[in-house]
């Protein structure tokens, strides 16, 4: 473990001691996910111990840095800067016994999260073997329940599905409605229009007699054809 040679003066120590105290700041952080996790091993995984490892390791830096700024504090002889430097001491203490407090937590935390993850999984572990052993009557109607369950929710996307086709339906008899009413409302705003009636006759009309012209300019070239053939 590294030490602090005997030389080092006051802000070199505090710098340290911040330093370390940041360290140990994000090494709880990651330490507190382990009692959050979904499912908990039964036992410690080798980063949950390096962790706890690496956090005991930088706690004791930290007490050691602080004794030796205690002990540069007690030899300083201007007792305007010790004020301050005593300030910055209390303070170093005083986040050194909250982080002790926060790992001492997060250990109780994490075992207790650990006590309760194996004792839920042997309860379940004992009533799956009851259900496939003890009592095979039960286990059956679980196997029907089951089978209830995924009958159901394929149900329930059939259902789903048919919604959607009614959805889709009830949006094409809309949009008919929607455009018969628009026809229809066109056909009364003409038959409103002066003389638009009139116009609309003039117009069949034409359309009938150059139907009528071009039919009989084909006749004619058909018979013209048959004649001279």
């Amino acid at each position: 473990m590294a030490t602090t040679a005997p030389g080092t003066g006051w802000a070199q120590l505090r710098q340290q001691a911040r330093a370390l105290e940041n360290q140990t700041e994000t090494a709880l952080h990651t330490f507190s996910q382990f009692s959050t996790a979904p499912n908990i091993p039964s036992e410690p995984s080798i980063e949950e111990i390096n962790t706890e490892a690496k956090l005991n390791d930088l706690l004791e830096k930290r007490d050691k840095v602080i004794s030796q700024l205690g002990r540069i504090l007690d030899s300083d002889a201007n007792l305007t800067s010790s004020a301050l430097k005593q300030n910055n001491l209390a303070l170093l203490r005083e986040k050194l016994v909250e982080h002790r407090r926060d790992l001492a937590r997060l250990r109780a935390s994490i075992a207790e999260a650990r006590e309760r993850a194996n004792l839920l999984s042997s309860v379940r572990n004992d009533i799956d073997a009851y259900r496939t052993t003890g009592n095979p009557e039960q286990a059956e109607a679980d196997y029907m329940l089951e089978e209830r369950g995924r009958i159901d929710r394929s149900h329930d996307v059939a259902d789903s599905v048919l919604s959607q086709a009614y959805a889709v339906r009830d949006g094409f008899v809309l949009q008919r409605e929607t455009l018969t009413s628009i026809n229809r409302r066109i056909t009364l705003a003409a038959s409103q229009v002066p003389g638009i009636n009139s116009l609309m006759s003039r117009i069949s009309a034409k359309k009938r007699r150059d139907g009528i012209i071009m039919g009989s300019f084909i006749a004619l070239c058909f018979l013209v054809f048959w004649f001279f053939l």
